[in-house]
């Protein structure tokens, strides 16, 4: 059911975190599964990733393998469950709704122009207009996420960070399963470009949160203050990715 490790990753200096991947079989997936050594953690904890793609364990330092199989064994209902309520994983293609900003749009492949994404209306009906070849229909959608990506989230960056005093040493741009935004110890911020199908009031909160860490590099209250200040709207927001995010890491752009 199980299959073998496949490798190893670095340890960190602050928190020593080891991380092993392998493949994990549950009802009729077979997922990649990681199995995180953390320092601070005490207890075992279980999560699937967005979207269904693959779970993540984070153990306690030294803990022995065989609790690790004991974990998942006890386990194996919770996540068949759970996994049978993961949304469907539709391919962007012609004649689908994708979500821009928050609002559905209907795709419409348009083969006599050259190879661009417009957004426009058909029918009434807000519409991407794919330009191009059929075959590069999925790719350039994304191609265009990301650009609208980079302009909006650069622009809140910057919004954002004036107002905490602190500068972003750099803005990444990702395609994650796990996370929808992070920032290191060293000030770059990294983001999921699948985020602009979610409303604005959730590309913001997801901007103010990850700025929020260049002042405070954990979960605590001051962090929380800092983000509901940057983002009035923090706790809709927040409900609303949690609520709707794996949807979004369903949709599948290849």
């Amino acid at each position: 059911m199980v299959l073998g490790f496949l490798r190893q990753s670095r340890t960190t200096k602050a928190t020593r975190s080891v991380a092993q991947e392998r493949l994990h079989v549950v009802g009729s997936r077979e997922l990649p599964l990681r199995i995180v050594e953390n320092d601070r953690a005490k207890r075992l904890t279980l999560r699937i990733d967005a979207g269904g793609r693959g779970l993540r364990i984070t153990v306690p330092p030294g803990l022995a393998r065989g609790e690790v199989e004991r974990f998942l064994d006890r386990h194996q209902g919770w996540l068949e469950t759970k996994l049978a309520k993961v949304p469907d994983q539709p391919q962007v293609r012609t004649g689908i709704k994708i979500p821009l900003r928050g609002v559905p749009h209907l795709i419409v492949h348009e083969p006599g122009k050259r190879g661009t994404v417009t957004v426009g209306r058909q029918d009434d009906v807000p519409a991407l207009f794919v330009h191009g070849e059929r075959r590069h229909l999925p790719r350039r959608l994304a191609d265009f996420l990301k650009r609208e990506a980079r302009r909006d989230i650069e622009a809140l960056v910057a919004k954002h960070t004036a107002a905490v005093g602190r500068a972003a040493k750099a803005v990444r741009f990702k395609d994650t399963s796990s996370r929808w935004g992070s920032c290191t110890a060293d000030g770059s911020l990294s983001f999921s470009w699948r985020i602009m199908m979610a409303p604005p009031t959730v590309i913001d909160y997801l901007v103010a949160h990850e700025v929020a860490h260049l002042r405070e590099m954990n979960h605590g209250p001051k962090f929380w203050a800092l983000c509901r200040e940057l983002c009035p709207r923090t706790d809709e927001a927040r409900a609303w990715l949690k609520r709707n995010g794996g949807s979004l890491q369903a949709i599948q752009f290849a």
